[in-house]
């Protein structure tokens, strides 16, 4: 990308998006094209097809979606599935009509199957049956995915998909309603520590093992492989290494503070066994993350005090 080219973000107040910001912005590029929901409505086909003729972005970062855990992914399964269908369709097609350079298209890593071989190679995608508490949102991301494929296949554009493992971050979600595991723990731990309870209550066994991935280092991550990536296949993003969620609770325990007991609710889901992703293609190309988990934890801590405590959400 050339440090003047016009780069469209979609999503750029999310927390990938606004992290993709900053780290363009950390490395030199200026020339920002940047719209909030408000002023374009990227669901609405006619609004997308003239933001993109009259804007003419030469990039694009198509980090835009709607999103959320496991309470949000189930209950509204009509809305995910059609906003997200809605969003890529828009944004993909009229990238190819108005001649975008190059596309980057942000997925997901519950595409995969939900008892797949671990870790999660690119090839396993379509070898199973999905998680069915997110799978509206997966199939969306994965139609994502194939329209990356066949634009490219059918017209020769250069439009790339990459799959990041679970993520947090600045600008994350904490409302418990639609927050996933990380800032929900974080918020669950800070409020209870404030208030001085001697438990929080958690849901699952905390059995299952995840992987997390700092927004910073997937932003960074996006950008090197949108000046060095271009191939048909999707690529993971991630650190290939993963933790129970019951580490996860104990290490967030530590970083907020909070001293009482961990009580699991085995009555709730567990959600997917294991979702670690084989990252070895994406350390071929030369890119590895540099945040560890307890120091990516205790960054997202401060943001949220900073930025979300004083809300009282």
């Amino acid at each position: 990308m050339e440090k003047d080219a016009k780069i469209y973000i979609a999503g750029h107040r999310g927390m990938v998006g606004s992290a993709i910001h900053r780290k363009l912005q950390e490395k030199g590029f200026t020339n920002f094209v940047l719209k909030t929901s408000k002023e374009l409505d990227l669901r609405n086909q006619q609004a997308v097809a003239d933001f993109f003729e009259n804007e003419k972005p030469e990039y694009v970062f198509l980090a835009a979606a709607k999103v959320g855990g496991i309470i949000a992914n189930n209950t509204y399964r009509a809305v995910f599935l059609y906003e997200n269908l809605s969003i890529q369709n828009n944004v993909i097609h009229s990238s190819f009509v108005n001649k975008v350079k190059k596309l980057m298209f942000l997925g997901s890593s519950c595409i995969y199957p939900k008892l797949a071989p671990q870790p999660l190679k690119e090839e396993y995608l379509l070898t199973g049956l999905l998680e069915e508490t997110n799978e509206p949102y997966a199939i969306a991301k994965i139609a994502g995915i194939k329209m990356c494929e066949s634009y490219r296949k059918q017209y020769g554009c250069d439009f790339i998909s990459v799959m990041p493992t679970n993520l947090y971050g600045p600008n994350d979600n904490y409302d418990l309603q639609k927050s996933h595991v990380m800032p929900a723990m974080i918020r669950k731990f800070h409020e209870a520590k404030l208030a001085g309870n001697e438990a929080v209550t958690l849901w699952g066994t905390g059995s299952p093992m995840r992987e997390f991935l700092h927004a910073d280092d997937l932003a960074e991550a996006c950008v090197f492989l949108m000046e060095n990536y271009s191939e048909e296949e999707f690529i993971n993003v991630g650190t290939g290494t993963d933790v129970t969620i019951k580490e996860l609770a104990e290490t967030v325990k530590k970083v907020v503070g909070f001293t009482g007991e961990l009580i699991w609710d085995t009555a709730k889901p567990d959600g997917t066994p294991r979702k670690l992703m084989d990252v070895s293609k994406l350390h071929a190309k030369g890119w590895k993350h540099t945040i560890a988990l307890e120091q990516g934890i205790a960054l997202a801590y401060q943001d949220f005090l900073v930025h979300h405590d004083t809300l009282r959400l």
